[in-house]
Parts: C-alpha cells; structure tokens; sequence
C-alpha cells in the first residue's frame, strides 16, 4: 500500500478528532462577524476557497480566499487564516510577515517544528493528520474539517459517509476514462478544484474543474465518450442528462461533498496504478514550495 492509500484510509478517524479539538481553538479562530481572508497554495488554496465560501454562506461575515501569492495587500481584514501543511510553505511565510503587526493571523499546520510557529500569531497544530507523501490528501481534509466544526457544520453524518466512500466501489469503467471533469456549486467548487489537482497530481491525468452553471458556458463541447464528469454536491436541473446526451459518465455527487472528494482521491491512486505510477512520487512535485531567496 503506497504512503497516499494509507494516509487518506484515515480520513474518518481525522475528522473525528478534528472536530472534537475544535472546541478548543475557538480563542485563535475567527469569530462571527469578523472580516477574514483564508490563504493557501496549491490544495490549501483549494480548501481555503471551500472554507470561505462555507463561512459567508453561514452568515458569519465576510470571508475571501487568495493564493497566499495573490494576497490583496491594500485590503484590510480582521484576522487572515492560513493553511500550510508543512509550516514552510514560502508564500505563506512571506505573507504572515508581511501583514504581522496589522491583522490577526492564525495558521493550521500539520508540523510544530517549522518557521510558521513564529511567523503566526496563533497556531493550530493538526500532526495527528500529517503525511509521508508529497500528494496532500488527509491534512487537506482534516482542516477543513476543523473549520467546518468551527462554525457549526460538521456532524457524523459527514463521518459515516467517508467510511461509505472507503468501503463503495468506484463506478464501473470510471478509471478507464481518459478525461475528467469536475463540477461544484458554492462551497463545493473548491472541492472540485481539489479534486482535479489530485488526478493530474497522482495520475498525470487531463482534468478540468468548473462551476457547475459555468460548465454550460462552453467547457462541455469537450465532452465525449471518454469523459466522466463528476459533481461535487447537488446538479443544476437538466446538467445530468446534457452531460449524458455528450456521451460522457455522469458521476452524482451522493454523499456529503467532502465524502466525495476522498472518493477522487481513490479514483486518482486506481487511475495511477493503472497506468504503472507511483502517487507517492509525482512528477517535478515536492512536500513544500520553499523558493530561493
């Protein structure tokens, strides 16, 4: 079993844990009504998007998400909240200096023992949810999950349905696709986002990631037989047989969102056995972006 198999097999017992400590980080997360920026790169970025969107549709004030490089510095929030899984991340620890002594800033990080323990006003150490390989899967998920918990969205049902997305078969002659395509609506495109990352990641494969409705608006000319287009969450009415009527597998989004995606993240290990690669060590990728000063 590859380093990735294993670590995203985890994902319920995470997720578990993650919700029972957020209760204890409530003083360094953002409280209702406050003006937040979630940052990232790469699949933090992706998560970020998810949890912003979580966050402002729940009423709990306005909420933005950046790549850590793309960071607004003329706006000004009240607390930025950054993901990094390896706490070396350059972007991130640039951005955390850069707007030090202004805004609140708080980081989720899988590893104590980096520089973002210092360049972060407050810290949320998820180890337990830590990974040996270079593609993120638990760690993703397990923060979020926190955040989710945070405001009051996370329940065990979500838990039950990661297990059933462990335990289900993928659908039949989904891994012999040669193009997928991944769709969401409101806090679920970051999901989709994620999800095609971790298939061009693990499985050097052609995916493309869309709003749902925006999908319409072009992307799906591309479809065809060998296209599996898969949504994250509920469809727009008629999206599931325009999709069918391009020859391509629809694939319904039926469990929670983020059940789902640890479901892609299956599809993208069978999609690189498959193919003879290894996830565990993706093309030209390393654990953390740390750039040359």
């Amino acid at each position: 079993m590859t380093y990735v198999e294993d670590e995203l097999n985890s994902q319920p017992e995470c997720w578990t844990r993650a919700a029972e400590e957020a209760a204890g980080h409530t003083a360094a997360l953002p409280a209702a009504g406050e003006r937040v920026a979630i940052v990232g790169c790469g699949t933090s970025y992706f998560m970020a998007q998810s949890a912003a969107a979580l966050r402002e549709d729940a009423g709990l004030g306005e909420t933005d998400a950046f790549a850590a490089s793309e960071f607004p510095q003329g706006r000004r929030y009240d607390r930025v909240v950054a993901l990094t899984r390896s706490g070396t991340t350059t972007e991130v620890l640039e951005l955390l200096h850069e707007v030090k002594g202004r805004t609140r800033t708080v980081a989720l990080t899988a590893d104590p023992g980096t520089p973002v323990m210092t360049a972060a006003d407050d810290v949320v150490v998820l180890d337990f949810a830590d990974e040996r390989s270079v593609v993120q899967t638990r760690f993703a998920t397990t923060a979020l999950t926190l955040l989710r918990a945070h405001l009051g969205l996370h329940t065990d049902a979500v838990v039950a349905d990661a297990r059933a997305a462990l335990a289900a078969e993928l659908p039949e002659g989904l891994v012999e696709r040669t193009q997928f395509t991944f769709l969401g609506r409101g806090w679920t495109v970051g999901l989709a986002n994620e999800a095609g990352l971790k298939m061009r990641e693990a499985s050097l494969s052609w995916t493309e990631a869309y709003p749902a409705m925006e999908y319409r608006h072009g992307p799906i000319s591309i479809s065809t037989a060998g296209t599996a287009t898969w949504m994250f969450g509920e469809a727009p009415d008629g999206l599931a047989d325009q999709v069918r009527d391009t020859g391509a597998l629809w694939v319904p989004g039926e469990l929670d969102p983020l059940a789902e995606l640890v479901r892609a993240q299956r599809l993208a290990v069978a999609v690189a056995a498959a193919r003879g690669l290894d996830p565990d060590r993706p093309r030209h990728l390393t654990r953390s972006v740390i750039l040359a000063p």
